[in-house]
Protein backbone atom coordinates (compact mmCIF):
# COMPACT_ATOMS: atom_id res chain seq x y z
CA UNK A 1 0.00 0.00 0.00
CA UNK A 2 1.49 3.75 -0.80
CA UNK A 3 2.01 6.07 1.87
CA UNK A 4 -1.07 8.55 1.48
CA UNK A 5 -0.11 12.21 0.97
CA UNK A 6 0.09 14.60 3.65
CA UNK A 7 -3.20 16.40 4.62
CA UNK A 8 -5.10 13.44 2.36
CA UNK A 9 -7.95 13.04 4.43
CA UNK A 10 -7.40 9.56 6.81
CA UNK A 11 -11.11 8.77 7.85
CA UNK A 12 -14.55 11.16 8.46
CA UNK A 13 -16.62 9.79 11.75
CA UNK A 14 -20.10 10.63 12.14
CA UNK A 15 -22.12 10.04 14.74
CA UNK A 16 -25.66 9.09 13.62
CA UNK A 17 -28.66 8.29 16.07
CA UNK A 18 -30.07 5.32 14.59
CA UNK A 19 -27.48 3.11 13.39
CA UNK A 20 -29.46 0.78 11.32
CA UNK A 21 -30.96 3.71 9.30
CA UNK A 22 -27.04 4.47 8.35
CA UNK A 23 -26.40 1.43 7.39
CA UNK A 24 -29.14 1.61 5.08
CA UNK A 25 -29.02 5.31 3.61
CA UNK A 26 -25.11 5.52 3.71
CA UNK A 27 -24.43 1.89 2.77
CA UNK A 28 -26.45 2.26 -0.09
CA UNK A 29 -24.48 5.63 -1.45
CA UNK A 30 -21.67 4.81 -0.68
CA UNK A 31 -20.86 1.66 -2.68
CA UNK A 32 -22.62 3.20 -5.79
CA UNK A 33 -19.41 5.74 -5.54
CA UNK A 34 -16.77 2.84 -4.81
CA UNK A 35 -16.69 2.47 -1.30
CA UNK A 36 -16.49 -1.13 0.17
CA UNK A 37 -17.58 -2.40 3.51
CA UNK A 38 -14.45 -1.81 5.81
CA UNK A 39 -15.56 -3.02 9.38
CA UNK A 40 -18.31 -3.17 10.96
CA UNK A 41 -19.59 -3.59 14.97
CA UNK A 42 -22.64 -3.81 16.93
CA UNK A 43 -23.45 0.21 17.34
CA UNK A 44 -20.94 1.11 13.89
CA UNK A 45 -19.82 0.34 10.52
CA UNK A 46 -17.16 1.90 7.90
CA UNK A 47 -16.63 2.24 4.30
CA UNK A 48 -13.27 2.72 2.70
CA UNK A 49 -12.24 4.07 -0.64
CA UNK A 50 -8.27 3.68 -1.52
CA UNK A 51 -6.71 4.60 1.72
CA UNK A 52 -9.63 6.82 3.09
CA UNK A 53 -12.85 5.45 5.11
CA UNK A 54 -16.26 6.86 6.22
CA UNK A 55 -17.29 5.68 9.91
CA UNK A 56 -20.91 6.00 10.94
CA UNK A 57 -21.68 5.05 14.73
CA UNK A 58 -24.45 4.97 16.72
CA UNK A 59 -22.37 6.65 20.08
CA UNK A 60 -23.78 6.32 23.48
CA UNK A 61 -22.18 9.89 23.71
CA UNK A 62 -24.61 11.59 21.64
CA UNK A 63 -25.91 14.79 22.49
CA UNK A 64 -28.67 15.01 20.10
CA UNK A 65 -30.82 12.71 17.82
CA UNK A 66 -30.42 14.99 14.96
CA UNK A 67 -27.98 16.92 12.60
CA UNK A 68 -28.36 20.35 11.75
CA UNK A 69 -26.21 21.20 8.95
CA UNK A 70 -26.80 25.33 9.12
CA UNK A 71 -25.45 25.56 12.82
CA UNK A 72 -21.94 25.85 13.41
CA UNK A 73 -19.88 22.32 12.23
CA UNK A 74 -19.98 20.19 9.30
CA UNK A 75 -22.34 21.14 6.20
CA UNK A 76 -21.92 18.51 3.91
CA UNK A 77 -19.75 15.87 2.51
CA UNK A 78 -19.14 16.29 -1.41
CA UNK A 79 -17.90 13.43 -3.74
CA UNK A 80 -16.52 12.96 -7.23
CA UNK A 81 -20.19 11.28 -8.74
CA UNK A 82 -19.45 10.36 -12.10
CA UNK A 83 -20.43 11.55 -15.56
CA UNK A 84 -24.20 13.78 -15.07
CA UNK A 85 -25.93 10.84 -16.47
CA UNK A 86 -24.51 9.16 -13.23
CA UNK A 87 -25.61 12.05 -10.98
CA UNK A 88 -29.23 11.72 -12.79
CA UNK A 89 -29.53 8.33 -12.22
CA UNK A 90 -27.97 8.54 -8.19
CA UNK A 91 -30.77 11.24 -7.69
CA UNK A 92 -33.37 9.10 -8.80
CA UNK A 93 -32.03 5.99 -6.98
CA UNK A 94 -31.48 7.81 -4.38
CA UNK A 95 -35.36 9.44 -3.03
CA UNK A 96 -35.69 5.38 -2.93
CA UNK A 97 -33.23 5.01 -0.13
CA UNK A 98 -33.74 7.82 2.05
CA UNK A 99 -32.38 10.86 0.56
CA UNK A 100 -34.05 13.85 -0.45
CA UNK A 101 -32.96 16.90 -2.83
CA UNK A 102 -32.53 19.91 -2.26
CA UNK A 103 -32.61 22.75 -4.43
CA UNK A 104 -34.50 20.72 -6.51
CA UNK A 105 -35.92 23.46 -8.56
CA UNK A 106 -32.27 24.68 -9.40
CA UNK A 107 -30.84 21.03 -10.41
CA UNK A 108 -28.86 20.54 -12.12
CA UNK A 109 -27.03 23.83 -11.33
CA UNK A 110 -27.58 24.97 -7.98
CA UNK A 111 -23.86 25.54 -7.70
CA UNK A 112 -23.65 27.75 -10.69
CA UNK A 113 -24.35 27.72 -14.14
CA UNK A 114 -20.93 25.67 -14.49
CA UNK A 115 -21.21 23.57 -11.71
CA UNK A 116 -23.41 20.38 -12.29
CA UNK A 117 -24.00 18.28 -9.32
CA UNK A 118 -27.19 16.90 -6.89
CA UNK A 119 -27.64 18.33 -2.96
CA UNK A 120 -29.13 15.43 -1.14
CA UNK A 121 -30.06 15.23 2.94
CA UNK A 122 -31.17 12.02 4.48
CA UNK A 123 -33.73 11.40 7.33
CA UNK A 124 -30.65 12.29 9.69
CA UNK A 125 -30.24 15.79 8.00
CA UNK A 126 -26.76 14.33 6.65
CA UNK A 127 -26.33 16.27 3.43
CA UNK A 128 -24.10 14.87 0.54
CA UNK A 129 -22.95 16.98 -2.95
CA UNK A 130 -22.80 14.59 -6.24
CA UNK A 131 -20.28 16.39 -8.49
CA UNK A 132 -20.73 15.28 -12.25
CA UNK A 133 -17.38 15.25 -13.78
CA UNK A 134 -16.47 18.08 -16.15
Amino acid sequence: MNTPPTGSLHHIEVWVPDIDRAKQEWGWILPRLGYSTYQSWDLGISWRLDQTYIVAEQSPALSGRKHERTTPGLNHLAFHAGSPKDVDALVVEGARHGWMQLFQDKYPHAGGPDHYAAYLFNSDGFEIELVAAG
